[in-house]
């Protein structure tokens, strides 16, 4: 198997398992986000999910090449 074909089953893979764990984790719903309700109008701003999300990539891309 060649390098690239590896590199998009192992990148599947992790959506895959995004996707599937994503609506159990609560994100979006933090406190600190912004929701703004007026009539029939919302506006919704995840400042703070933003910044978590930020976190963890920066912690995993940090670790990635570390190793490599």
């Amino acid at each position: 198997m060649s390098g690239l074909s590896k590199t998009l089953m192992i990148v599947g893979a992790i959506l895959f398992v995004i996707g599937f764990v994503m609506p159990y984790l609560h994100l979006g719903k933090l406190p600190g986000d912004i929701i703004i309700k007026k009539g029939n109008a919302t506006f919704y701003f995840p400042v703070v999910t933003c910044i978590v999300i930020s976190i963890v990539l920066s912690i995993i891309f940090h670790l990635i090449g570390r190793f490599r």
